[in-house]
């Protein structure tokens, strides 16, 4: 379920890219601190009839900007990515899922961090998994939150 005051948030994270927006990536669930998200298998199968491993890199990849909208002040800060790796576990041969949740208190730290030196890393280490749960790839990366520069806007929805 997606709470009321996401809605806006889920939107831009299904359409704000165009490039993510072409693969049909859809919110499951959106809340304080906490994102799933889905990518549809019809769409994106490679020329072997499983998922292309660039949806499932996207997929995972966007998490960083997914759950920035839910965890971090939007009014304060902006999200990047630096650095992303994916294994790829077995072929995906129905859609996946990916699910992320980050604790209120590392939200805070990471925001005290860039507040105090304009900028502050975080990684994630994500599993997509198929409709039977089984892991099909591990994403791993890092992103960064950057403070908004005065006379800049908001490049994220606010809820």
């Amino acid at each position: 379920m997606i709470e009321e005051k996401y809605k806006v948030t889920a939107e831009y994270v299904e359409t704000g890219v165009e490039g993510i927006k072409r693969t049909g990536i859809k919110v499951l669930a959106m809340k304080d601190g906490y994102v799933k998200t889905l990518m549809p298998l019809e769409g994106n199968v490679n020329h072997v009839g499983i998922m292309y491993a660039g949806s499932l890199f996207t997929i995972g990849e966007c998490m960083g900007g997914a759950i920035y909208g839910v965890a971090f002040d939007v009014q304060r800060f902006y999200p990047i990515v630096k650095e992303v790796t994916i294994k790829f576990r077995r072929p995906a041969v129905t859609d996946v899922t990916l699910e992320l949740e980050m604790s209120q208190q590392e939200a805070e730290a990471i925001q005290q961090e860039a507040e105090e030196k304009g900028k502050a890393d975080f990684a994630l280490d994500l599993e997509l998994k198929d409709t039977n749960g089984e892991r099909v790839c591990e994403v791993n990366g890092i992103w960064q939150i950057r403070k908004i520069p005065e006379g800049m806007d908001t490049p994220f929805p606010t809820p």
